[in-house]
């Protein structure tokens, strides 16, 4: 009998497990073991103290801290007293948005860490409901209604020793069904929804991911993802846990930059046996290995670019891979890997088997590269939702340009507009059900019946099946260009495709609602463009050099028009007939991107109205216009 709930998860393994490292964080130079036994020591005594405080059955509680240690101390600790975790990214900068989650949830008290209290003090007065918050760090003075976590856990052994069966009553009382955890929406259209999901969803799509893909206990990863992201939740941390395997959390910086740049050195430290990755980082990753290629000289380069194509025709599919009369250049393959590929794998720990890749599309191409590389990047497919794994690739079973088979235990449907099913091939809206399921959407009666139907969930993303199983996502069915005719298509693989074929586009939105043609937002790339540029010693404040940057970018465009080196990909009537270059890419910063990195069209467009708008003219659709050329012009104004 498989255990139900997350508490009695951890319990059994820390039993089971319980000389096994369960972390690894840095405390100085060095990564420091904590063990599983020491982990529920931890756990338990933060638990009983949280108790003592008042936090009981059915409480909210939020936790707003980077991935360390102490956060799965905080969560399991919150969830053990029986109470509801309400997970908040560090990446919520808009106090409102904090506010509306911390309110809405009903949160009676709050985890921080010390770079997070600031947000919390900020906001707090408004609160009613918020009575207390546990400081992880110590630090500066406290307020009356703050209390370092190092008290909590005093106060926590207190209680277990003077009624040490209270936190295992607390236990005995949470049930499969209970809300384990209340996630939020990104809220890109609107405000966001909180997406319940218990204990058994849990638990379930612990047993879904392992039925994808293997978690031996000797497997050890650094979880590069936010903690509180639902892939990184999910997989990273307690299906690790279910297999006794070991995490390690990344070296924090003093800014969220500075942590990003220890990624790579904190990588080689730990030498993982697999990385969770989305589209962003797989694309920094690539792009940090094209840039340690070039800087070896031209004839290191173009010895890579030969090893990578004939690599990339040797794996084919992945299921295919050296099958048939590629078999014969498998000797060439090897040597090219023990001169190439293996000194890149070294830069990875040397243990690095694969990635998994989760959150946006994750194209083929990118795909290939690391396949390539002999670090096959295993590409998924779920939201949260579903808590959140659906389907995925794997070692066992893998097919390049898929999300992969459904996970055993899942059952999913490919409905057109009507709710009928539609045969292998055919492409409509992903349905699925399962006890990874969400139970709803908190204090939101008319989303989850949108989202849940007859035990359903419609997850509002387009894909089809083939005829062996692999599942296919083409984009979100919101995100649909509508042409005049009102034919309708998905513009998320388009716009991969362009990002990741050209070096000079950085980021592009393409845009049709019901309009004679589609039109297109592009970021360029700006050192590349302006490097190109003084290769050919142009500048973008000339005239003539604005002409050519975007005469490139145009060029780039129709390289996947008829007649172009990516020609037959895409139909042609989806590609821009005119495009709007813009100075300020989409970040998260700007919320243009949302904490997935995904686009949020409905803001863009917004924004941007008026040069939407104006590519539908005959003075804007040609890029050399005016407003085009005044971007580039400033390119050499810096970032």
């Amino acid at each position: 009998m498989p255990e139900r709930t997350l508490p009695a998860l951890f319990e059994d393994s820390a039993k089971r497990f319980a000389g096994n490292v369960l972390i690894w964080e840095k405390a100085g130079s060095r990564y420091q073991p904590t063990t599983y036994a020491e982990m529920r020591d931890l756990v338990r005594g933060f638990a009983a103290g949280l108790m003592s405080l008042g936090l009981a059955k059915g409480d909210r509680a939020a936790l707003l801290s980077e991935g360390r240690r102490d956060w799965v101390v905080a969560e399991l600790g919150i969830l053990s007293a029986g109470a509801v975790n309400v997970p908040i990214s560090v990446k919520v900068e808009e106090l409102g948005d904090l506010k509306f989650r911390l309110a809405h949830s009903g949160c009676r008290l709050a985890v921080v860490s010390r770079s997070q209290l600031g947000k919390i003090r900020q906001v707090r007065r408004d609160l009613p409901e918020l009575i207390t918050t546990v400081v992880l760090d110590e630090g500066d003075a406290l307020a009356a209604d703050e209390i370092p976590a190092a008290e909590v856990v005093r106060r926590g052994r207190a209680l277990l020793a003077e009624r040490s069966s209270a936190l295992d009553r607390a236990l005995a009382g949470i049930a499969e069904g209970d809300p384990a955890n209340i996630c939020y929406t990104s809220g890109t259209t609107a405000d966001p929804k909180g997406i319940v999901l218990t204990h058994r969803n849990y638990t379930a799509n612990i047993e879904h991911s392992r039925g994808l893909v293997d978690c031996p206990e000797h497997y050890v990863s650094l979880l590069i993802l936010p903690w509180d992201h639902s892939f990184c939740h999910t997989c990273g941390i307690y299906t690790m846990i279910k297999s006794g395997a070991a995490m390690a959390s990344v070296e924090l910086g003093r800014t969220p930059m500075e942590t990003l740049r220890n990624i790579p050195e904190n990588i080689r430290e730990v030498r993982p046996h697999f990385l969770l990755s989305v589209p962003a980082l797989a694309k920094n990753f690539r792009k940090g290995i094209e840039r340690g290629v070039r800087e070896k000289g031209p004839k290191v380069e173009a010895l890579f670019k030969r090893a990578m194509a004939l690599a990339v025709e040797y794996n084919g599919a992945g299921w295919d891979r050296g099958r048939g009369l590629r078999k014969l250049k498998g000797p060439l393959l090897a040597l090219y890997d023990r001169l190439l590929f293996r000194k890149i794998r070294e830069s990875f720990g040397g243990r690095l088997e694969f990635f998994i890749g989760g959150g946006a599309l994750l194209d083929i191409e990118l795909q290939r590269f690391f396949y390539a590389l002999g670090l096959p990047m295993f590409q998924g497919y779920g939201l949260t939702e579903a808590a959140p794994v659906i389907s995925s690739n794997g070692p066992r079973a893998h097919k390049l340009g898929s999300s992969g088979r459904v996970a055993p235990g899942i059952e999913l449907r490919i409905c057109d507009d009507r709710g009928q099913d539609l045969e292998a091939g055919r492409t409509g809206e992903i349905v699925v059900r399962g006890e990874n399921v969400m139970a709803g959407y908190w204090k939101n009666e008319k989303a989850t019946r949108e989202a849940l139907r007859d035990g359903w969930l419609h997850t509002g993303d387009l894909g089809y099946l083939d005829g062996d199983g692999f599942l296919y996502v083409l984009g979100r069915v919101k995100s649909l260009l509508i042409a005049g005719d009102g034919e309708k298509y998905s513009p998320e693989l388009i716009e991969e495709a362009v990002t990741d074929a050209s070096p000079y586009i950085e980021q592009i939105m393409l845009y049709n609602d019901q309009s004679p043609y589609t039109v297109a937002l592009v970021v360029p790339a700006r050192e590349a463009l302006l490097r190109w540029l003084r290769d050919r010693g142009l500048t973008a404040a000339s005239a003539e050099g604005q002409e050519a940057a975007l005469r490139l970018i145009e060029a780039e465009i129709a390289a996947f028009r008829e007649g172009g080196k990516h020609a037959g990909l895409f139909p042609a009537r989806w590609l821009p007939s005119a495009v709007a270059v813009l100075g300020e890419g989409f970040t998260e910063q700007n919320r243009f991107l949302n904490s997935t990195m995904k686009m949020v069209r409905g803001r863009i467009t917004a924004h941007y109205r008026a040069r939407l708008d104006g590519l539908f003219t005959a003075e804007d659709r040609d890029i050399v216009n005016a407003r085009n050329r005044t971007i580039v012009s400033r390119l050499e104004d810096g970032p």
